[in-house]
């Protein structure tokens, strides 16, 4: 009788045993199978990730072609300069206009003609004296005014080009025709006892960075700080300043 109860004991924990093995079997089956099926799905995701990705950059490529695939590029606008009017003079303000074009071969590298005005009034601290009796006389002689004019010519290359905006550099030079005697009735003596330089073509040269902000694919707004180099009076004058104004691309390459 015992003999039965423990045959019917060992024959319980048996079924039991393999009911729990069966489970466990199924379940790690299953894991497999899930697991198969996540990492069946990341490529998927990854692969339309990418689509999105790649659209955006041929949005972006499609957009600065739009903007810089123009074969010519013409600007006007207005400039300041802090130049050195003579040897000895204080610094002035030079007020310009600028002009200029720019042919461009590709979508960076561009040959630029341009052409400017400058125009001041230089702060001498001398005055004549004229006429029996005397009369000292300061205005204009003391504040006399001065102008220049350049044609300049150089690369353009555009290192940073975005959709919406570009920064290139620039060199450009040639040649700067002076004329300070204006005010002493071009005579020049008069102007060097001022302390000016003598009138004349002397060399010039720019060297810039300019930077566009595009309103659209055509049209732009450019400032551009640059270095400014003169040689009158046979020294070499470096002045500080910028050029600004607008932009106008046309002749689609």
């Amino acid at each position: 009788m015992s003999f039965s109860r423990r045959n019917a004991l060992l024959l319980a924990l048996s079924i039991v045993a393999a009911t729990t093995a069966l489970s466990q079997s199924s379940t790690s089956s299953s894991n497999p199978s899930a697991s198969g099926q996540a990492q069946a799905e990341s490529p998927g995701q990854l692969s339309v990730q990418a689509r999105i990705k790649a659209r955006r950059a041929q949005r972006r490529a499609a957009a600065i072609h739009d903007a810089y695939s123009h074969r010519y590029e013409a600007y006007t606008g207005m400039g300041l300069l802090r130049f050195e009017p003579g040897a000895t003079l204080e610094r002035a303000w030079d007020y310009a206009w600028d002009a200029g074009v720019t042919r461009y071969f590709d979508e960076r590298l561009g040959v630029t003609i341009d052409g400017r005005g400058y125009y001041a009034t230089a702060y001498t601290g001398i005055s004549f004296t004229y006429g029996n009796p005397p009369v000292t006389t300061s205005n204009p002689f003391t504040n006399p005014a001065i102008s220049q004019y350049a044609a300049l010519a150089g690369p353009t290359y555009r290192f940073y080009v975005q959709p919406k905006y570009s920064v290139s550099g620039r060199v450009l030079g040639g040649v700067e025709k002076g004329h300070f005697s204006g005010d002493t009735n071009h005579n020049e003596s008069d102007a060097l006892a001022l302390g000016l330089w003598p009138d004349g073509y002397v060399f010039a040269a720019s060297v810039s960075i300019p930077v566009e902000y595009n309103l659209t694919p055509n049209v732009g707004l450019r400032v551009a700080p640059e270095y400014y180099f003169t040689g009158f009076g046979s020294t070499v004058q470096y002045s500080r300043g910028f050029t600004t104004g607008i932009v106008y691309r046309f002749g689609k390459q």
